[in-house]
């Protein structure tokens, strides 16, 4: 099937990880794509050089851009960033995911497959059966299994990994829910998108996905990610009823 994908992969001190990553996600779209593909790095003003890093292989290949902005200013700004210019550019198909190897490059055929069987948006899933997270300790198991449990409760949703950020979405998907509205920042960011996806009335699939700890460099998350998402999941659900 003719198409064109790309995938959008937002970057904040991730020298140690980019290179590894561009490399193995490039190989594994370029399975999928029959009609071309395009890995778009979103780097927030890396100080570790990550941006320098990303602009060397962007000039090494065709198939690698890079978008500088001038501020960190959370994943979910730099995600609408990356999504507009993949539509602007005429993608098909839109993934995303983390640029640490969390998320294994390999399953993005998988996803696609599931775009190709009829889903609208893929997302790669943790807790849906046949998936599974490798390398945590049970404390930090059970907070985030916990915090898919409360996003699912307070929505109402049948999802079971809410705040998963591996995904595929059909361009169309993009276009519809109103990204220019969305005003979440952290990992709420995710939840936001599968919601408006399913108020929209698209079709939503889990594809099994084992999710693993970073390789290299420190995890993103922080208290300040975790509060909005406390306070934010509630606001969500308030626009769900009135919408």
């Amino acid at each position: 099937m003719p198409r064109t994908a790309w995938l959008v992969l937002p970057t904040y001190n991730e020298a140690e990880n980019i290179e590894g990553i561009v490399d193995a996600a490039a190989r594994a779209l370029a399975r999928v794509a029959a009609d071309g593909f395009r890995v778009l790095i979103v780097d927030d003003s890396s100080p570790d050089g990550t941006g320098e890093i990303a602009d060397r292989l962007a000039a090494e290949s065709h198939a690698v851009e890079v978008l500088h902005r001038s501020e960190r200013e959370g994943l979910g700004p730099a995600y609408l960033a990356g999504f507009r210019r993949a539509i602007s550019a005429g993608a098909d198909l839109i993934l995303e995911m983390d640029a640490d190897f969390s998320h294994d490059p390999a399953d993005i055929g998988r996803l696609v497959a599931a775009i190709d069987g009829g889903a609208d948006l893929a997302l790669g899933s943790r807790y849906t059966a046949g998936g599974g997270v490798a390398d945590w300790g049970r404390s930090r198991r059970f907070i985030s299994r916990g915090a898919c449990r409360y996003a699912r409760i307070v929505l109402g949703l049948e999802v079971r990994d809410l705040t998963g950020g591996f995904k595929c979405f059909r361009r169309e998907v993009l276009e519809t829910i109103e990204l220019e509205t969305v005003r979440s920042h952290g990992y709420v960011f995710q939840v936001e998108l599968t919601l408006r996806a399913l108020r929209k009335g698209f079709s939503v699939v889990e594809v099994p996905i084992t999710f693993h700890e970073r390789r290299l460099g420190r995890s993103k998350m922080s208290t300040r990610i975790a509060v909005e998402a406390a306070w934010r999941l509630p606001q969500l659900r308030l626009k769900q009823r009135a919408g």
